[in-house]
């Protein structure tokens, strides 16, 4: 669903839950300013509509252990379709990988990795990335800090083009 279809108070309840999606639904209503059966119909709208995707913490890696993040950048023998969605499908098998983009140009792929130490990337990544099939390149980079790791999308610039459009 595009997010032109969905009126103000859909993009609110999608702001609010983005920011704090252990928020209760009477919370919410309140912070709507509706009644808490109308805002619980909109959530489950929303879920089903596939604009909300899910509910997660955002744990810190560090903290637990995780030491180590590199982003790979990999480049295919193939960029066959078929060789394209083999790729993912392995990469999604990947515990180590967090993420993975397709993206155009000379690289192929841009995968998030998260280790607890620098041997267990290497580790994999001589075991398993560099080692699967149709991959003919791999340049990484580590991460030494991160400086902003905002999840979803900024609704303000949403807000300012539905105002526009009005």
């Amino acid at each position: 669903m595009a997010a032109g279809k969905i009126d103000a108070i859909d993009r609110k309840i999608l702001a609010e839950l983005q920011a704090d999606g252990r928020m209760t639904n009477v919370e919410l209503s309140k912070r709507l300013g509706i009644s808490a059966p109308p805002c619980l119909r909109r959530v489950r709208a929303l879920e089903e509509q596939g604009l909300i995707l899910g509910y997660h913490a955002r744990v810190d890696p560090r903290e637990l252990g995780f030491e180590v993040m590199v982003f790979a950048m990999v480049g295919l023998s193939s960029q066959a379709e078929s060789d394209l969605v083999a790729f993912e499908e392995q990469a999604r098998g990947w515990p180590l990988v967090r993420e993975c983009h397709m993206l155009n140009g000379e690289i192929d792929f841009l995968l998030k990795c998260v280790a607890p130490d620098l041997s267990t990337f290497q580790s994999f990544l001589t075991g398993h990335l560099t080692a699967a099939p149709n991959v003919a390149s791999v340049k990484t980079s580590l991460v030494i800090r991160g400086a902003k790791q905002e999840p979803g999308v900024p609704f303000d610039v949403l807000e300012a083009r539905a105002a526009a459009a009005e």
